[in-house]
């Protein structure tokens, strides 16, 4: 593919996309197999295109300014299946194998380990079954 094409293709990937006025997109990783919810992270038009060049998912950390090849320092990478964009373009889904089961800094499988429990008015970490 010439340069010239992939260029066009890399605009039109970007312009469906609603960037907020940081030129950031919210992004879910979803686990393929499992259907898990894994984590909820941004990118920015950089961490995009970076994530289609690896075939692996690449966010843009707010708290750095920079960059987050995910699993860079844990290992913990996320290879990505699948990319989609929800009907308002502001929102990206990431279809992701996660390495090793472990996708969240705490070393849970999943960010969204706690819930709401009612009864106590607390949150509770969930347990696995």
């Amino acid at each position: 593919m010439s340069d010239t094409n992939k260029n066009s293709q890399d605009q039109a990937l970007l312009e469906a996309v609603t960037w907020n006025n940081q030129g950031l997109v919210p992004v879910i990783a979803q686990e393929v197999g499992s259907g898990d919810v894994l984590m909820m992270a941004w990118m920015n038009r950089d961490a995009l295109l970076e994530t289609i060049r690896l075939g692996e998912a690449v966010y843009w950390t707010r708290s750095r300014q920079k960059l987050w090849h995910k699993g860079e320092e844990s290992g913990h990478t996320q290879k990505v299946r699948e990319i989609r964009l929800d009907c308002d373009g502001d929102t990206i889904l990431l279809m992701v194998e996660q390495k090793d089961g472990i996708a969240c800094h705490t070393g849970e499988h999943s960010c969204f380990f706690r819930e709401w429990d009612l009864v106590s008015s607390n949150w509770q970490k969930i347990s696995k079954n």
